[in-house]
């Protein structure tokens, strides 16, 4: 094997690993806030492609629109989904609302199946096809669109907590979620907007990866349990820890696919998921739990 195709496995493995680091995003917004896996994560990411598809095909809108308007349709759909089934659940047990969000998850992949079809269908690039000249391999422009918009969505939301009132108040309900209530700030509004935050984050997962793997009314199911299996990796409480599992996952799928084989592409994120809840539960930048 040379060198200019273990670069090009190093490219795809951080292509892939920017996707999954996105959905890790998303499912550490909510654990913060509400302590919840969302398992529904995934099929925001389907959402976001397909109805990305369906404005461009169907309804004959721009590029630029449809991704818009598919990026707004999947955080309303995020915001319904914490209004209408995990909020009036939320004295329920854990288990029950992890139950919830796998029943959510379910019932949107049914439909999606229903709406439009169980063929994989593809998007455009966002820039074109022409590969680039890196070292001695080749890059797509869509990598580097993917890669980017990785960066810039882990920047925003690092300066989005830190730097602002909403953002403080998420923060302190990741803290400590039922102090943050005693001192005035409003938990349903910090849960509404980090579900409206995910699922935001996975409609964008799910547009800019379609233009590489296609789409389909399935692609969330893998694509979720990936992005889950970054984010405890990462550790589960840490942005920078999810975008890190994200890319870390991505690297060792694309190696282990190259230097191995790709048939066991897929089982190595499981693999991983194995290993650090048996050796490390709290990820590589989380924090152990600890009892009083």
């Amino acid at each position: 094997m040379n060198t200019s195709q273990v670069i090009q496995y190093i490219v795809s493995g951080v292509t892939l690993g920017s996707v999954y680091a996105i959905v890790a995003l998303g499912f550490t917004t909510i654990y913060n806030v509400t302590g919840i896996i969302n398992f529904a994560q995934g099929e925001f990411v389907m959402l976001g492609g397909m109805l990305t598809y369906w404005l461009l095909r169907s309804a004959q809108l721009p590029i630029a629109l449809s991704f818009i308007l598919a990026i707004l349709m999947v955080t309303i759909i995020g915001l319904l989904l914490e209004r209408f089934a995990v909020r009036p659940a939320q004295k329920a047990s854990l288990i029950s609302l992890i139950i919830i969000t796998i029943g959510a998850s379910t019932f949107l992949r049914g439909i999606g199946g229903e709406l439009w079809g169980r063929d994989a269908v593809p998007l455009p690039p966002i820039s074109g096809e022409k590969p680039i000249g890196f070292l001695s391999a080749f890059v797509l422009p869509q990598h580097l669109w993917i890669i980017g918009i990785m960066v810039v969505l882990m920047v925003s939301l690092h300066l989005f907590l830190s730097y602002t009132l909403l953002g403080k108040a998420v923060r302190a309900c990741a803290g400590n979620r039922y102090a943050a209530g005693l001192v005035g700030i409003n938990v349903h509004v910090t849960s509404a907007f980090a579900f409206a935050v995910s699922a935001a984050f996975g409609a964008i997962a799910g547009i800019i990866v379609a233009p590489i793997t296609l789409t389909s009314y399935s692609v969330g199911t893998m694509l979720g349990l990936k992005g889950f299996a970054a984010a405890v990796l990462g550790g589960l409480t840490s942005v920078p820890g999810a975008v890190l599992g994200g890319i870390a996952l991505g690297l060792l799928e694309s190696l282990g696919g190259g230097f191995v084989s790709s048939d066991y592409k897929d089982a190595i994120a499981f693999l991983v998921l194995f290993l650090v809840l048996f050796l490390r539960p709290q990820g590589m930048l989380g924090q152990r739990e600890t009892k009083s």
